[in-house]
């Protein structure tokens, strides 16, 4: 059992989490992460791992209540236990020395993002970061992002906070204005990461993605994180989950992400209305 040493809400829909994991702590890389658990007859879910400190054997994860499971965990407490966290999963994100990128994350993609922007800080780079949300309740982590970036632009598509658009059009304006890029690291939903990579594709630009796909076990076992990169078929749990965003078939991404969207619906509807387990939990 994992024990929650401290929670605490980031917006309505958002929390982070403090969990005593010692044997994955020391371990963490930026872009790694772990597979968990809310109760011993749940799915598992990605969730990736924000920070962690190997003194006191802690790891950080922030969640957003989308789904039945995450809404599940979303009601976790400090002192509670999730019974199964297993990680540090996936490839570390590679970290470029002393060059100029922009560090971009969509919702809550920004907490995945800020363990890589750190890193890229730390090896000398210069960064302009750009964050943003749906609303300004959306908008996560900006003086933390800011701590460490040369320059933070915030966007809200309904202009509540900071610039009225989409983080693409900072990032199309330092184009057009002949700014110099070395890479561009882009975390949040498919669409988002989509529409950066053809941003960024006419200037042939390195562009790193995270790819948070389905994923069942996290071992590359199951095949259910299959993605095509480049014409060719990777996993995101091992391959991944950061990959070159213009090899990537988003559209097929796209169409396999919602195989299951009215399976999710339903369970999360059952869940809300308190209708117990789907058939599959009950299961054992």
């Amino acid at each position: 059992m994992f024990v929650i040493k401290e929670k605490k809400f980031l917006s309505p829909t958002v929390a982070q989490f403090t969990i005593v994991a010692p044997f994955i702590a020391p371990k963490r890389k930026p872009g790694n992460f772990v597979m968990l658990r809310v109760h011993p007859k749940g799915e598992r879910i990605p969730i990736t791992l924000v920070d962690s400190n190997p003194t006191d054997g802690t790891i950080t994860l922030i969640v957003q209540g989308i789904g039945k499971t995450t809404k599940e965990l979303l009601l976790k407490n400090s002192g509670d236990s999730i019974p199964d966290v297993v990680g540090p999963l996936g490839n570390p994100t590679p970290i470029l020395q002393n060059k100029r990128v922009v560090c971009i994350g969509g919702g809550v993609g920004t907490a995945e993002l800020l363990p890589i922007t750190r890193a890229l800080y730390e090896s000398g780079c210069m960064i302009t970061s750009i964050i943003g949300g749906r609303t300004k309740e959306l908008v996560i982590l900006e003086e933390e992002m800011k701590a460490c970036s040369r320059e933070l632009v915030v966007t809200t598509d309904d202009g509540s906070y900071g610039k009225k658009g989409v983080v693409t059009d900072p990032l199309r304006e330092l184009l057009m204005n002949g700014t110099s890029i070395d890479a561009v690291y882009a975390i949040g939903p498919l669409p988002m990461m989509k529409a950066v990579a053809d941003v960024t594709r006419p200037y042939e630009i390195k562009t790193y993605v995270s790819l948070n796909t389905i994923m069942v076990d996290g071992t590359g076992m199951c095949g259910g994180c299959r993605v095509t990169v480049g014409g060719e078929v990777k996993f995101a749990c091992v391959d991944g989950p950061e990959f070159d965003g213009h090899k990537v078939d988003f559209d097929e991404l796209l169409m396999r992400n919602r195989s299951y969207v009215v399976s999710e619906r339903v369970a999360l509807e059952r869940f809300e209305h308190g209708k117990g387990t789907c058939k599959l939990e009950a299961i054992q």
